[in-house]
């Protein structure tokens, strides 16, 4: 069974890794919560998302990536997703792109 690292964005620039075995069902869970990270910072945009072959190294990339500082978070989204484009468009039927601010730490 596949597992999916992922990156989600915010129209101002919040960022979130996750971790799932269904990533369509869980982006369709980011932007139905109401609470949480997600729902209190509207993070639900798909910027970036790996696949792992097990849910041991899934999780390590995750936390692997948590650990980041933004700034490499960012390049990372950069070199798969340049113009910052919602990567589920192909499931959902939507069309969205995110540039967000660069100065901010995290």
């Amino acid at each position: 069974m596949p597992y999916y690292v992922y990156i989600l964005g915010s129209n101002t620039g919040t960022l979130y890794t996750g971790v799932t075995n269904d990533l369509e069902r869980r982006l369709l869970e980011h932007r139905s919560e109401r609470r949480g990270f997600t729902g209190k910072y509207r993070v639900s945009r798909l910027l970036y998302y790996e696949v792992a072959d097990d849910v041991r190294s899934a999780i390590a990339r995750e936390k692997e990536i948590k650990g980041w500082r933004r700034e490499k978070k960012l390049r990372l989204i950069d070199t798969v997703n340049p113009a910052w484009a919602e990567l589920s468009d192909a499931w959902l039927g939507k069309r969205q792109t995110l540039r967000p601010p660069r100065a901010d730490s995290g």
